[in-house]
């Protein structure tokens, strides 16, 4: 994806530039409900290698236990994310942006518990122990952008703030201060 492209999202909450792979796992927002928060994370399959398949078979339920040892312990597990950020900057897109992922979990925003019910997902390729490529950056402030433009975002967070003591990431390399986009950032209480 060219760093200048403008994003361009469809009525059915598909971004064109993104590389679309549909998900099972999602399903509606509740009724006059439109996502007001954006949620980090970071991945990685198998765990701290990048460029593999493991995360799309992850969100597409076609993850191979046989493929990998850790993969015998998640293979089971029904999750997704909106977007997937490569190291090099590729966006991948599983859900529509009109749709809920499943990607928080047991989480809490401001007060608010259930963080799926009205967040986007955006997942970086990466782990808690290494930094995020400059590519990786530029498109999640693309995405930002253009999110902003279409949805009613109030916040930025991590799932380590809306998850403590439960998940870690996007962790301790992640650097907030390359977040642009004019949302808050919210790091918890």
């Amino acid at each position: 994806m060219h760093q200048d492209t403008a994003l361009t999202l469809t009525a059915d909450g598909w971004l064109e530039q993104a590389r679309c792979l549909p998900s099972p796992n999602c399903n509606d927002y509740a009724p006059d409900t439109q996502p007001s928060l954006l949620v980090i994370h970071n991945i990685s399959l198998p765990p701290n290698e990048y460029g593999g398949d493991g995360v799309v078979q992850l969100f597409t339920n076609t993850l191979d236990p046989a493929e990998h040892p850790y993969y015998t312990t998640i293979a089971h597990l029904r999750v997704s994310a909106h977007f997937f950020i490569r190291r090099d900057g590729e966006l991948l897109q599983f859900v529509p942006v009109t749709r809920r992922a499943w990607h928080a979990g047991v989480s809490s925003f401001a007060g608010r518990e259930c963080c799926n019910d009205f967040s986007i997902g955006v997942e970086m390729e990466g782990s808690d122990f290494e930094p995020f490529c400059e590519a990786q950056y530029a498109t999640l402030n693309r995405l930002i952008a253009r999110l902003s433009d279409t949805l009613p975002l109030v916040a930025i967070t991590g799932h380590e703030h809306i998850a403590p003591g439960r998940k870690t990431d996007p962790g301790p390399c992640f650097e907030w201060d390359k977040v642009a986009g004019g949302l808050p950032l919210w790091k918890g209480l």
